[in-house]
């Protein structure tokens, strides 16, 4: 249970470090981008050293890596599907699912798996 307070003030606290660094920022689109995501990762992966070593944070971070590429690729092919092909928003996103699960497994089997 301790985990999970210490990964919700950490994350808190670097939540609000990247929203202040949003506001910085021009345009103001960018403040959503450092928003929840990457505060909750720093904080679990200073969990993860914490607990389970470097080599084990390592993995976990390469798993964080694979899949904002996935996502990426994912967005991408349903911004096409909805544009060009002019998809509904239901079948271009269980289009792009396929994308998003091949890029993911296949980072993910290219770096190692979970060894």
């Amino acid at each position: 249970m301790s985990e999970y307070v210490i990964r919700f003030l950490v994350g808190g606290v670097v939540v609000s470090a990247f929203a202040m660094l949003g506001d910085l920022l021009r345009p103001k689109s960018f403040a959503g981008l450092f928003g929840a995501a990457p505060s909750v990762a720093l904080a679990t992966l200073g969990m993860a050293v914490n607990a389970h070593g470097t080599k084990y944070a390592g993995v976990q971070s390469f798993s964080m890596m694979a899949g904002a590429v996935a996502l990426a690729a994912y967005s991408i092919v349903v911004c096409q599907l909805l544009i060009r092909a002019r998809l509904r928003a239901l079948p271009a996103t269980a289009l792009a699912l396929v994308v998003w699960f091949t890029v993911a497994f296949g980072l993910w089997s290219i770096g190692g798996g979970s060894s």
